[in-house]
Protein backbone atom coordinates (compact mmCIF):
# COMPACT_ATOMS: atom_id res chain seq x y z
CA UNK A 1 0.00 0.00 0.00
CA UNK A 2 1.44 3.61 -0.77
CA UNK A 3 1.38 6.69 1.39
CA UNK A 4 -1.13 9.01 1.53
CA UNK A 5 1.43 11.57 -0.34
CA UNK A 6 1.82 9.32 -2.74
CA UNK A 7 -1.23 9.03 -4.07
CA UNK A 8 -1.87 12.61 -4.09
CA UNK A 9 1.80 13.48 -5.92
CA UNK A 10 0.89 10.39 -8.27
CA UNK A 11 -2.54 11.53 -8.93
CA UNK A 12 -1.53 15.28 -9.56
CA UNK A 13 0.87 14.15 -11.68
CA UNK A 14 -1.45 11.84 -14.08
CA UNK A 15 -3.85 15.25 -14.29
CA UNK A 16 -0.91 17.39 -15.33
CA UNK A 17 0.10 15.22 -17.92
CA UNK A 18 -3.55 14.75 -19.07
CA UNK A 19 -3.39 18.79 -19.80
CA UNK A 20 -5.50 19.68 -16.30
CA UNK A 21 -4.47 22.48 -14.81
CA UNK A 22 -4.09 21.82 -10.98
CA UNK A 23 -3.17 23.55 -7.32
CA UNK A 24 -1.09 22.25 -4.93
CA UNK A 25 -1.97 22.66 -0.85
CA UNK A 26 0.75 22.17 1.97
CA UNK A 27 -0.72 22.74 5.64
CA UNK A 28 2.28 24.77 6.58
CA UNK A 29 0.98 25.68 10.25
CA UNK A 30 -1.74 24.90 13.17
CA UNK A 31 -3.33 26.49 16.00
CA UNK A 32 -5.86 25.27 18.23
CA UNK A 33 -7.50 21.98 17.19
CA UNK A 34 -6.92 21.89 13.70
CA UNK A 35 -7.73 19.06 12.18
CA UNK A 36 -4.38 18.01 10.18
CA UNK A 37 -0.98 18.64 11.14
CA UNK A 38 1.50 20.23 9.30
CA UNK A 39 2.92 18.75 5.77
CA UNK A 40 -0.82 17.66 4.88
CA UNK A 41 -1.36 17.76 1.29
CA UNK A 42 -4.12 18.62 -0.99
CA UNK A 43 -3.97 18.64 -5.24
CA UNK A 44 -7.45 20.81 -6.39
CA UNK A 45 -7.99 20.42 -10.29
CA UNK A 46 -9.58 22.82 -12.15
CA UNK A 47 -12.69 21.59 -12.84
CA UNK A 48 -12.70 21.23 -8.70
CA UNK A 49 -11.47 17.43 -8.46
CA UNK A 50 -9.38 16.89 -6.01
CA UNK A 51 -7.60 14.47 -3.94
CA UNK A 52 -5.94 14.75 -0.10
CA UNK A 53 -7.21 16.72 2.59
CA UNK A 54 -5.92 19.94 4.46
CA UNK A 55 -8.65 19.85 7.05
CA UNK A 56 -12.04 18.01 7.86
CA UNK A 57 -13.91 18.71 4.34
CA UNK A 58 -15.13 22.25 4.46
CA UNK A 59 -11.96 24.37 3.63
CA UNK A 60 -11.55 21.59 0.33
CA UNK A 61 -15.05 22.59 -0.53
CA UNK A 62 -14.37 25.80 -0.47
CA UNK A 63 -10.97 25.77 -2.66
CA UNK A 64 -12.83 23.40 -4.96
CA UNK A 65 -15.21 25.77 -5.58
CA UNK A 66 -12.92 28.67 -6.22
CA UNK A 67 -11.01 26.21 -8.51
CA UNK A 68 -14.12 25.95 -10.35
CA UNK A 69 -14.28 29.88 -10.64
CA UNK A 70 -10.82 30.37 -11.77
CA UNK A 71 -10.34 32.32 -8.22
CA UNK A 72 -7.41 30.48 -7.01
CA UNK A 73 -4.04 32.68 -6.31
CA UNK A 74 -2.26 32.49 -10.21
CA UNK A 75 1.26 32.64 -8.01
CA UNK A 76 3.03 30.95 -5.05
CA UNK A 77 1.00 32.07 -1.94
CA UNK A 78 -0.19 31.59 1.77
CA UNK A 79 -3.42 30.84 2.78
CA UNK A 80 -5.13 31.65 6.32
CA UNK A 81 -8.56 30.13 7.40
CA UNK A 82 -10.21 29.88 10.49
CA UNK A 83 -8.43 33.46 11.98
CA UNK A 84 -11.79 35.29 12.73
CA UNK A 85 -14.44 33.30 14.74
CA UNK A 86 -16.90 33.77 12.23
CA UNK A 87 -14.31 32.05 9.69
CA UNK A 88 -13.78 29.62 12.17
CA UNK A 89 -17.33 28.52 12.24
CA UNK A 90 -17.98 28.71 9.19
CA UNK A 91 -15.23 25.91 7.80
CA UNK A 92 -16.09 23.82 10.73
CA UNK A 93 -12.05 24.65 12.62
CA UNK A 94 -13.23 23.57 16.39
CA UNK A 95 -12.21 25.42 19.06
CA UNK A 96 -10.99 28.34 17.39
CA UNK A 97 -8.42 26.41 15.34
CA UNK A 98 -6.35 28.72 12.38
CA UNK A 99 -4.68 26.72 9.64
CA UNK A 100 -2.10 28.59 7.26
CA UNK A 101 -1.50 27.01 3.45
CA UNK A 102 0.95 27.42 1.19
CA UNK A 103 -0.68 27.32 -2.34
CA UNK A 104 1.24 27.15 -5.67
CA UNK A 105 0.19 26.67 -8.71
CA UNK A 106 1.40 22.93 -10.64
CA UNK A 107 2.18 23.82 -14.36
CA UNK A 108 3.78 20.37 -15.22
CA UNK A 109 4.73 17.19 -13.54
CA UNK A 110 8.54 16.71 -14.12
CA UNK A 111 9.25 18.12 -10.33
CA UNK A 112 6.60 15.99 -9.10
CA UNK A 113 7.70 13.21 -11.07
CA UNK A 114 11.32 12.94 -9.66
CA UNK A 115 9.69 13.82 -6.44
CA UNK A 116 7.85 10.36 -6.42
CA UNK A 117 11.48 8.75 -7.69
CA UNK A 118 13.17 9.99 -5.02
CA UNK A 119 10.50 8.96 -2.25
CA UNK A 120 10.64 5.52 -4.05
CA UNK A 121 13.82 4.85 -3.30
CA UNK A 122 13.38 5.99 -0.04
CA UNK A 123 15.26 9.11 0.75
CA UNK A 124 14.07 11.78 2.55
CA UNK A 125 13.63 15.05 0.03
CA UNK A 126 13.13 18.72 0.74
CA UNK A 127 11.02 20.24 -2.17
CA UNK A 128 11.67 24.34 -1.82
CA UNK A 129 9.63 26.51 -4.26
CA UNK A 130 10.60 30.21 -4.46
CA UNK A 131 7.23 32.70 -4.06
CA UNK A 132 9.00 35.42 -6.60
CA UNK A 133 9.78 33.28 -9.27
CA UNK A 134 8.27 29.82 -8.51
CA UNK A 135 11.55 28.20 -9.39
CA UNK A 136 11.42 24.04 -7.34
CA UNK A 137 14.93 23.30 -6.20
CA UNK A 138 15.14 19.03 -4.81
CA UNK A 139 17.27 18.41 -2.41
CA UNK A 140 17.89 14.99 -0.51
CA UNK A 141 18.35 16.13 3.20
CA UNK A 142 18.70 14.58 6.92
CA UNK A 143 15.36 15.42 9.04
CA UNK A 144 14.68 19.24 9.64
CA UNK A 145 11.13 19.30 10.42
CA UNK A 146 7.99 21.20 9.35
CA UNK A 147 6.95 23.10 6.10
CA UNK A 148 8.38 26.41 6.72
CA UNK A 149 9.01 29.32 4.61
CA UNK A 150 12.61 31.29 5.09
CA UNK A 151 13.40 34.09 3.53
CA UNK A 152 11.43 33.76 -0.32
CA UNK A 153 11.30 29.81 -0.19
CA UNK A 154 8.95 27.76 1.03
CA UNK A 155 10.37 24.38 2.02
CA UNK A 156 8.46 21.37 3.06
CA UNK A 157 9.88 17.41 3.06
CA UNK A 158 8.50 14.24 1.63
CA UNK A 159 10.03 11.09 3.21
CA UNK A 160 10.48 7.79 2.67
CA UNK A 161 6.83 5.86 3.83
CA UNK A 162 6.89 4.22 7.04
CA UNK A 163 7.34 0.64 7.07
CA UNK A 164 6.52 -2.42 9.57
CA UNK A 165 7.97 -5.82 9.16
CA UNK A 166 6.54 -8.69 11.19
CA UNK A 167 8.57 -12.02 12.05
CA UNK A 168 5.19 -14.13 12.19
CA UNK A 169 2.39 -14.34 10.04
CA UNK A 170 0.27 -16.01 12.79
CA UNK A 171 -3.29 -14.58 13.72
CA UNK A 172 -1.50 -11.68 15.43
CA UNK A 173 0.91 -10.65 12.26
CA UNK A 174 -2.36 -10.96 10.25
CA UNK A 175 -4.08 -8.80 12.31
CA UNK A 176 -1.40 -6.29 12.53
CA UNK A 177 -0.67 -6.25 9.15
CA UNK A 178 -4.35 -5.29 8.19
CA UNK A 179 -4.56 -2.48 11.02
CA UNK A 180 -1.09 -1.10 9.70
CA UNK A 181 -2.43 -0.61 6.15
CA UNK A 182 -4.96 1.84 7.63
CA UNK A 183 -2.45 3.89 9.53
CA UNK A 184 -0.42 4.21 6.20
CA UNK A 185 2.87 1.68 7.10
CA UNK A 186 3.77 -0.20 4.08
CA UNK A 187 4.29 -3.93 5.49
CA UNK A 188 6.29 -7.06 5.11
CA UNK A 189 6.26 -10.02 6.15
CA UNK A 190 8.48 -12.85 7.23
CA UNK A 191 8.09 -16.17 8.40
CA UNK A 192 9.50 -19.37 6.98
CA UNK A 193 7.52 -21.95 8.62
CA UNK A 194 5.42 -23.20 5.42
CA UNK A 195 2.15 -24.25 6.87
CA UNK A 196 1.90 -20.57 8.46
CA UNK A 197 2.46 -18.82 5.08
CA UNK A 198 0.14 -21.13 3.57
CA UNK A 199 -2.81 -19.47 6.13
CA UNK A 200 -1.69 -15.98 4.73
CA UNK A 201 -5.00 -14.04 3.42
CA UNK A 202 -3.86 -10.52 4.23
CA UNK A 203 -3.96 -8.10 0.96
CA UNK A 204 -1.34 -5.40 0.50
CA UNK A 205 1.84 -6.86 2.01
CA UNK A 206 5.28 -7.99 0.65
CA UNK A 207 6.48 -11.14 1.50
CA UNK A 208 10.52 -11.93 2.51
CA UNK A 209 10.67 -15.15 2.01
CA UNK A 210 14.12 -15.45 3.96
CA UNK A 211 15.02 -16.22 7.23
CA UNK A 212 13.96 -13.93 9.89
CA UNK A 213 17.50 -12.75 10.25
CA UNK A 214 18.79 -12.28 6.68
CA UNK A 215 14.98 -10.63 6.07
CA UNK A 216 16.31 -7.69 8.24
CA UNK A 217 19.51 -7.15 6.56
CA UNK A 218 17.54 -7.34 3.20
CA UNK A 219 15.16 -4.53 3.81
CA UNK A 220 18.57 -2.53 5.13
CA UNK A 221 16.21 -0.97 8.44
CA UNK A 222 16.39 3.30 8.25
CA UNK A 223 14.30 5.49 10.30
CA UNK A 224 11.56 5.11 9.19
CA UNK A 225 11.34 0.96 9.82
CA UNK A 226 9.53 -0.45 12.68
CA UNK A 227 10.21 -4.34 13.33
CA UNK A 228 8.09 -6.26 15.24
CA UNK A 229 8.54 -10.06 16.42
CA UNK A 230 5.60 -11.90 16.95
CA UNK A 231 6.03 -15.35 16.57
CA UNK A 232 6.25 -16.51 19.84
CA UNK A 233 8.71 -18.83 19.18
CA UNK A 234 12.32 -17.59 20.81
CA UNK A 235 14.54 -19.29 18.13
CA UNK A 236 12.61 -17.06 14.95
CA UNK A 237 11.67 -13.89 16.82
CA UNK A 238 16.02 -13.67 18.42
CA UNK A 239 17.45 -14.19 15.21
CA UNK A 240 15.34 -11.07 13.74
CA UNK A 241 16.30 -9.07 16.76
CA UNK A 242 19.76 -10.18 16.61
CA UNK A 243 19.95 -7.72 13.58
CA UNK A 244 17.26 -5.77 14.48
CA UNK A 245 18.90 -4.28 16.91
CA UNK A 246 21.92 -2.86 15.70
CA UNK A 247 19.68 -1.66 12.85
CA UNK A 248 18.61 2.32 12.43
CA UNK A 249 14.90 0.74 13.11
CA UNK A 250 12.91 3.47 14.85
CA UNK A 251 11.07 0.53 16.78
CA UNK A 252 12.01 -2.67 17.85
CA UNK A 253 9.40 -4.94 19.92
CA UNK A 254 8.94 -8.68 20.86
CA UNK A 255 6.20 -10.34 21.58
CA UNK A 256 6.63 -12.33 25.02
CA UNK A 257 5.34 -11.91 29.23
CA UNK A 258 7.91 -9.74 31.55
CA UNK A 259 9.40 -12.66 32.53
CA UNK A 260 10.39 -14.15 29.10
CA UNK A 261 11.35 -10.80 28.02
CA UNK A 262 13.86 -11.02 31.06
CA UNK A 263 15.03 -14.25 29.81
CA UNK A 264 15.23 -12.94 25.79
CA UNK A 265 17.55 -10.34 27.12
CA UNK A 266 19.95 -12.57 28.90
CA UNK A 267 20.16 -14.24 26.06
CA UNK A 268 20.79 -11.39 23.72
CA UNK A 269 23.99 -10.76 26.18
CA UNK A 270 25.06 -14.17 24.57
CA UNK A 271 25.79 -12.26 21.38
CA UNK A 272 27.51 -9.18 19.93
CA UNK A 273 24.73 -6.52 21.31
CA UNK A 274 25.50 -4.09 23.49
CA UNK A 275 23.70 -2.90 26.75
CA UNK A 276 22.28 0.25 24.89
CA UNK A 277 21.40 -2.07 22.01
CA UNK A 278 19.48 -4.28 24.03
CA UNK A 279 17.40 -1.52 26.17
CA UNK A 280 15.97 0.00 22.86
CA UNK A 281 13.84 -3.18 22.44
CA UNK A 282 10.35 -3.09 23.55
CA UNK A 283 9.08 -5.99 24.73
CA UNK A 284 6.75 -6.56 26.16
CA UNK A 285 5.62 -5.05 23.14
CA UNK A 286 3.18 -2.50 22.48
CA UNK A 287 1.21 -0.26 25.58
CA UNK A 288 0.33 -1.83 28.58
CA UNK A 289 -3.72 -1.40 28.28
CA UNK A 290 -4.86 -4.98 29.14
CA UNK A 291 -4.88 -6.04 26.27
CA UNK A 292 -5.52 -9.94 25.53
CA UNK A 293 -7.13 -11.06 21.97
CA UNK A 294 -5.10 -10.67 18.86
CA UNK A 295 -6.72 -7.63 18.11
CA UNK A 296 -6.34 -5.64 20.85
CA UNK A 297 -2.49 -6.96 20.95
CA UNK A 298 -1.97 -5.29 17.73
CA UNK A 299 -3.74 -1.76 18.90
CA UNK A 300 -0.95 -1.72 21.59
CA UNK A 301 1.33 -2.37 19.16
CA UNK A 302 0.36 0.15 16.72
CA UNK A 303 -0.45 2.72 19.24
CA UNK A 304 3.54 2.45 20.74
CA UNK A 305 4.43 2.71 17.44
CA UNK A 306 2.34 5.96 16.88
CA UNK A 307 3.73 7.32 20.37
CA UNK A 308 7.56 6.59 19.13
CA UNK A 309 7.25 7.79 15.97
CA UNK A 310 5.79 11.28 17.20
CA UNK A 311 8.39 11.69 19.66
CA UNK A 312 11.06 10.92 16.98
CA UNK A 313 9.05 13.71 14.44
CA UNK A 314 9.37 16.62 17.71
CA UNK A 315 12.66 15.67 18.35
CA UNK A 316 13.56 16.33 14.26
CA UNK A 317 11.80 19.36 14.59
CA UNK A 318 13.17 20.93 17.69
CA UNK A 319 16.64 19.82 16.60
CA UNK A 320 17.13 20.06 12.63
CA UNK A 321 19.90 18.68 10.83
CA UNK A 322 20.64 20.66 7.77
CA UNK A 323 20.85 19.13 4.01
CA UNK A 324 23.93 16.81 3.02
CA UNK A 325 23.57 16.20 -0.51
CA UNK A 326 21.77 17.84 -3.65
CA UNK A 327 20.00 15.06 -5.49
Amino acid sequence: MKSLDWEVLSRAVEWLDSGYKAHLFTVMHTWGSAPRLPGALLVVREDGHLIGSVSGGCIEDDLADKARHQELPLSATVLEYGVSNDDAHRFGIPCGGRLQIFVEPLNDSAHLSLLLQSIEQRKLIKRSVSLSTEQVKINQVLPEGPPRIDGDWFHSYFGPQWRLLIIGANQLGSVLASMAQVLDFDVLICDPRADIRAEWHVEGVEWIYEMPDDAVVEINPDAYTAIVAVTHDPKLDDMALLEALKSNAFYVGALGSIKNQVKRRERMRMFDLTESEIATLHGPVGLSIGSRTPAEIAIAILAELIQVRAQQLKANAENPIYEYCAA
